[in-house]
């Protein structure tokens, strides 16, 4: 059990490590809001929706569900729409006041929702859970299976709280905002670059 738990942990770490649209937006909101506890919705939002794909990667759930082409048009279409807005509505929040303003924070329902999005709609994150995790869970019967599976997700929610973490030291240190805004901006641009990718699937 020690060796799934350990096999797990190296694995998750190495899918979530390169910088993804979901990363950028939790370190995101842990530098743009004003207290750190107010980016534990993103964050939460976040390791719940990995915590779900994992499982379902794990049971052989997932990969049978996405057999079905109705399934991922709906997906692929829903995650254009969403990202193209949710991009919008972070630009928008420092784009706006004066230069030296901070950028306006994210409240905590659209922090949940854009983190809905930006998990669910990911196909990247999709396809390594179901391709990565969900392949290599096949070698472990149960009980391994679950330490296998338990270690992927302790790794996604430790990430996930570090990011906000290391976002909000970004943020104690960028008194003017400046850097802020910038930030946003990035966050932006690479959540329509995920839009356009996944507009490029959807007519593939």
């Amino acid at each position: 059990m020690l060796t799934a738990f350990i096999h797990g942990f190296l694995l998750a770490f190495g899918l979530i490590l390169p910088l993804g649209v979901q990363n950028v937006f939790v370190f995101n909101q842990g530098a743009t809001q004003p207290r750190l506890t107010r980016a534990l919705p993103a964050v939460l939002t976040a390791a719940l929706c990995d915590m779900l794909l994992i499982l379902l990667a794990v049971l052989g759930i997932s990969l049978i569900v996405l057999k079905l082409a109705w399934v991922k048009t709906l997906l692929y279409g829903a995650g254009v729409v969403f990202l193209l807005y949710m991009g919008w509505a972070i630009w928008k929040s420092s784009a706006g006041g004066e230069q030296t303003e901070r950028p306006e924070p994210l409240p905590p329902g659209k922090q949940v929702a854009f983190a809905l999005s930006v998990s669910l709609f990911n196909p990247h994150a999709i396809l390594d859970t179901i391709g990565v995790i969900g392949t290599s869970s096949l070698k472990y019967d149960f009980p391994e299976k679950w330490a296998f599976a338990a270690s992927c997700i302790l790794v996604s929610l430790l990430w996930f709280c570090g990011l906000a973490i290391s976002g909000r030291l970004l943020g104690r240190l960028d008194q003017s905002g400046r850097w802020l805004r910038w930030l946003n901006r990035l966050s932006a641009v690479i959540i329509w670059g995920m839009a356009a990718y996944l507009g490029r699937q959807l007519v593939a």
